[in-house]
């Protein structure tokens, strides 16, 4: 199953993080201190694994998958948290990030949805 969540707010330096190409996501329940630099979003169950070649939508600006970083899995289904990094390189710098590549940065407004299409349905 596919994975949709609404953005709900914007920490007060969450979009200053796209001129060095990443944003944070967090769950809405962020501490504080998390909260002011993350794109805030729903919690939402996350039942598969994200993998390279998944599709994420991010607003209108579609990105496919090409690394995860080891913890990132586990930290999104834990508190919705993984650093989004828009450089299509086929490896991590950190483990808990994700690498997408795309068209160009997203421009996000609170309402969209963060989506995953999971690659062939996987688990």
């Amino acid at each position: 199953m596919d994975y949709k969540s609404k953005i709900i707010g914007f920490g007060d330096i969450a979009l200053d993080f796209l001129s060095e190409k990443m944003l944070i996501l967090f769950n809405e329940d962020a501490p504080l201190e998390l909260a002011e630099l993350s794109v805030l979003h729903e919690k939402k169950e996350l039942d598969s694994e994200i993998k390279v070649g998944d599709f994420m939508s991010l607003g209108d600006n579609d990105y496919v998958v090409t690394a995860v970083g080891a913890e990132a899995n586990d930290t999104f289904k834990m508190l919705g948290h993984c650093c989004l990094v828009f450089g299509g390189k086929d490896e991590v710098e950190l483990p808990g990030q994700v690498q997408l590549k795309g068209e160009k940065l997203p421009e996000l407004k609170q309402g969209d949805y963060i989506q995953i299409k999971f690659l062939g349905g996987h688990k």
